[in-house]
C-alpha cells in the first residue's frame, strides 16, 4: 500500500520537529498506522532559512496554496499559527477533501465550530491534539479515555511562560518584570508577551478543553480571562506562608447553574500535586464521576514534545482514512447534533474563595471595620495575617483568606473596603481553589 502523503504549512520549530519524528521513527509509525507516512510538500516563508530538520525529498514552496491544492497531498498539517491565513488555508484544505491536523489553539477556539461543521459536511477529519498542552495527550484522554465519565471539573496549568514566571518569583523572591525579561531572553516569552501573561493563550486552550469535557460549542468570547502581571513577590510569599502556591490556572466546572470558564491567578494548597508543577511544564487535573481525579503532566511546548502530538494526530487520521465518516470519534467528543446549550456563567455568578491583601493604617478599629463589611455581604473569614508596619511607616499589610462566596458579593465588599479612609489604594484579590477530590 502506498505511503500517505502529508503537506506541511509552516516549517518552523514544530514543523521541523514533526519532520524529524516522522523520519526517525518511520518504521515504528508504519507498524502503528498500517501504512507509511511521508511528508512530500512543505510551505515556509523563507526557503533559505536554516532548518532543524532534514528536508530531503520534500518539495518546498513559499505559497501555502500549492500545498493545499496539490492533488497528491492527503493530509494538510497547519503549523502557521495565527487565525487569518491559517483559517483560510484550513477551510480550503477541507473544501478540497483533505484531512487536517493543526496545533493552532487560537484557530480552534475562535473558529472551530464552523471548521468542524465544514469538515463534517465534507467527510474529513480535523485533528488538534497539539493545540492544548503540547506533548500531553489531554484531548485524547478526555475525549476517548474518559468517555464513560461525566466530567465534573478540570483545572490546568496550560501556559508554560506564566508558570515559569510564577515559579521564579516564588523560588527566588524576584519581581514579575524582572522574570519576564529573563523569560524573553530564554525564548519562553515573545517580545510582546500579552498572550501568555494576560491569559489569552490559556483561555484559548481552556475553551477547547471545556467543549470536549462538557459537550458545549466552543465559546472563547465567554471565557473570563485575567493575567498575572499584577502579582507581586509579596503575594507569592504570603501565599506560601498560608500554605498555598499561586498558579495561573484555567478552570472549567459544570454546576446546576451552568458552566464556569475562567483563567486567572489562583491560590492552590501546596500539598496538591498540581501546585508543585514548576517551570515551563504543564499539567491538567480532570475530575470524572467514575474515575475520580486524574492528572496529566508533561512538556507544554517545544519542537519534539509538540511534534509528538502532531504525529499522533497524523497516525490517527491515517488509521481511519477508509472508515465511514459517521463512525469516527467526534471532533468535540459528543455527536455534533448532541452538543448542549448549557450557558457559560458570568464571572459574577461564580462561587469561590478569596485571598485579600490590603494596606491599612495601623490603628484600632480598622480590622473591625473590614470584617464588618465582609460580614454584611455574608463573607466569612478563614484566616488573617497582619504584618508589622515597615520602619517609618504607619501602615500595615492585612492578608485574609475567606470561605467560598459569590463573586458579585466579593466585588461589592471590595468596593466598600476601598472607600474606608484607613485603607490605602486598591485591595488585591486572588481567587482560591482547593481542587478537592470529593
Amino acid at each position: 500500500m502506498d505511503a500517505v502523503k502529508v503537506g506541511l504549512l509552516g516549517l518552523g520549530t514544530v514543523g521541523g520537529g514533526a519532520v524529524t519524528v516522522l523520519k526517525r521513527n518511520a518504521e515504528e509509525i508504519t507498524r502503528r498506522a498500517g501504512r507509511g507516512i511521508q511528508v512530500t510538500h512543505a510551505a515556509a516563508r523563507d526557503l533559505d532559512k536554516p532548518r532543524n530538520c532534514d528536508t530531503t525529498g520534500i518539495t518546498l514552496t513559499t505559497d501555502p496554496n500549492e500545498v493545499v491544492n496539490d492533488p497528491d497531498v492527503q493530509i494538510v498539517v497547519e503549523l502557521i499559527g495565527g487565525d487569518t491565513l491559517a483559517c483560510d488555508m484550513v477551510k480550503k484544505a477541507i473544501a478540497n477533501g483533505k484531512h487536517v491536523v493543526t496545533a493552532n489553539k487560537a484557530l480552534i477556539a475562535k473558529y472551530g465550530n464552523e471548521i468542524f461543521a465544514a469538515a463534517q459536511e465534507r467527510g474529513v477529519m480535523v485533528a488538534f491534539e497539539a493545540a492544548v498542552a503540547g506533548g500531553i495527550p489531554i484531548i485524547k484522554a478526555i475525549r476517548e479515555g474518559l468517555a464513560g465519565n461525566q466530567i465534573q471539573w478540570l483545572a490546568g496549568i496550560i501556559n508554560g511562560t506564566g508558570n515559569f514566571i510564577l515559579t521564579e518569583m516564588r523560588d527566588k523572591g524576584r519581581d514579575f518584570a524582572d522574570v519576564l525579561t529573563e523569560a524573553q531572553e530564554l525564548g519562553y516569552a515573545e517580545a510582546d508577551p500579552t498572550f501568555d501573561v494576560e491569559g489569552i493563550d490559556a483561555a484559548h486552550k481552556l475553551t477547547i478543553l471545556a467543549s470536549i469535557a462538557f459537550g458545549i460549542p466552543l465559546q472563547f468570547e465567554a471565557t473570563y480571562t485575567e493575567g498575572i502581571s499584577n502579582i507581586t513577590r509579596e503575594d507569592v510569599a504570603y501565599a506560601e506562608e498560608l500554605g498555598y502556591r499561586i498558579k495561573h490556572l484555567g478552570l472549567a466546572r459544570q454546576s446546576d447553574k451552568g458552566i464556569e470558564l475562567r483563567v486567572h491567578p489562583t491560590l492552590i494548597p501546596e500539598r496538591r500535586l498540581i501546585a508543585n508543577v514548576d517551570g515551563v511544564m504543564n499539567a491538567v487535573l480532570v475530575m470524572g464521576d467514575a474515575v475520580g481525579p486524574t492528572l496529566y503532566y508533561g512538556a507544554g511546548a517545544g519542537a519534539e514534545p509538540t511534534a509528538s502530538a502532531v504525529v499522533a494526530d497524523i497516525i490517527d487520521v491515517v488509521r481511519v482514512l477508509t472508515s465511514d465518516p459517521e463512525n469516527r470519534v467526534p471532533h468535540l467528543a459528543f455527536q455534533p447534533q448532541s452538543l448542549s446549550n448549557v450557558p457559560v456563567l458570568d464571572m459574577a455568578e461564580v462561587e469561590t474563595a478569596y485571598y485579600l491583601r490590603m494596606l491599612a493604617e495601623d490603628k484600632p478599629g480598622v480590622l473591625a471595620d473590614v470584617t464588618r463589611i465582609l460580614g454584611d455581604r455574608g463573607i466569612s473569614i478563614e484566616a488573617i495575617i497582619q504584618k508589622e508596619p515597615q520602619p517609618g511607616s504607619d501602615k500595615a499589610n492585612i492578608i485574609m483568606l475567606t470561605h467560598r462566596i459569590l463573586e458579585q458579593n466579593m466585588n461589592q465588599a471590595i468596593v466598600d473596603i476601598e472607600t474606608l479612609s484607613a485603607i490605602s489604594g486598591k485591595v488585591t484579590r486572588i481567587r482560591v481553589e482547593t481542587l478537592n477530590a470529593d
